[in-house]
């Protein structure tokens, strides 16, 4: 499956909801991984690449 932003599973932006489809996940989990990587990582790379993906990740078309 294709790395695609969800339009209908998306909380800001559908970055943690098309990973968690890509990874077939729960969208849950891998917002509150993300938010506790983000974290641990001192939240600014975190937010880096959320707004990085946000710009490269096409959304779904459907």
């Amino acid at each position: 499956m294709a790395l695609v932003r969800r339009s209908n599973n998306r909380v800001i932006a559908g970055v943690c909801g098309g990973i968690a489809d890509a990874l077939e996940w729960s969208p849950g989990m891998v917002r509150i991984l993300y938010v506790l990587v983000s974290l641990l990582s001192v939240a600014f790379p975190g937010i880096l690449i959320y707004i990085i993906l946000w710009i490269m990740m096409p959304l779904d078309p459907r």
